[in-house]
């Protein structure tokens, strides 16, 4: 992220977007200083502003330094999508990048999110995935809450899911959210965190009294 400076706003953004080589409306923009002079003389205004492409940079510059700070070749692509960036790894050895049951590769992304936030002093949405393993495990945590959701509309029961990391427990939020009867709610703390598939009934109509002439 880069800071500029500008008699105005508005010129400042005008600058930054010929230098990017984007609209002015793909910018994102903190002011970090604002000088006001007499009369409108000496006038003038700074912030630092990026846009998604500085994003993409940082990150590749970032998984970069990182593998080789380990000595370890490693294949980068990522692909912004819905105001995401999914990045995919691919090494000689996924496992090790994965870790048992995911957790190597979940809190990698925790740290590699912390510095994409803040490098750029927002949340930004990333996705660090291994030779697809976040994209099957969502599609396998999305399938087992659609089928326990169908057993609690039925049974009216709650029912609890296994623990999982924030960004599963989010996909299971997302594939049953707005069915009939049903609400999920994160439950627990630290690596217990878990969700509650819970059946919710539907309200009763409101009783009608009629008045008595």
């Amino acid at each position: 992220m880069k800071n500029y400076t500008g008699k105005t706003l508005e010129e400042l953004l005008e600058t930054a977007a010929t230098e990017k080589g984007c609209a002015v409306s793909d910018l994102k923009y903190f002011v970090t200083e604002e000088k006001k002079g007499l009369l409108g003389i000496g006038s003038s205004v700074s912030a630092d502003v990026y846009c998604m492409d500085d994003v993409k940079e940082f990150l590749f510059d970032y998984l970069g330094n990182f593998f080789v700070g380990i000595n370890q070749d490693i294949e980068v692509a990522i692909e912004e999508k819905d105001n995401r960036f999914i990045v995919r790894l691919n090494a000689d050895n996924n496992a090790v990048l994965i870790g048992k049951m995911g957790k190597t590769l979940s809190s990698f992304n925790t740290v590699v999110r912390g510095a994409v936030n803040s490098e750029f002093k927002s949340r930004i949405d990333v996705l660090v995935d291994v030779n697809r393993y976040k994209e099957e495990r969502y599609s396998k945590v999305a399938s087992i809450a659609r089928r326990v959701a169908k057993q609690v509309q039925r049974s009216h029961v709650d029912a609890e899911l296994d623990p999982m990391p924030n960004d599963e427990r989010k996909a299971v939020h997302n594939a049953i959210s707005g069915w009939h009867n049903i609400k999920t709610e994160s439950e627990g703390d630290g690596n217990q965190r878990h969700i509650c598939i819970k059946y919710v009934p539907d309200e009763a109509p409101a009783e009608v009294v009629e008045n008595e002439a």
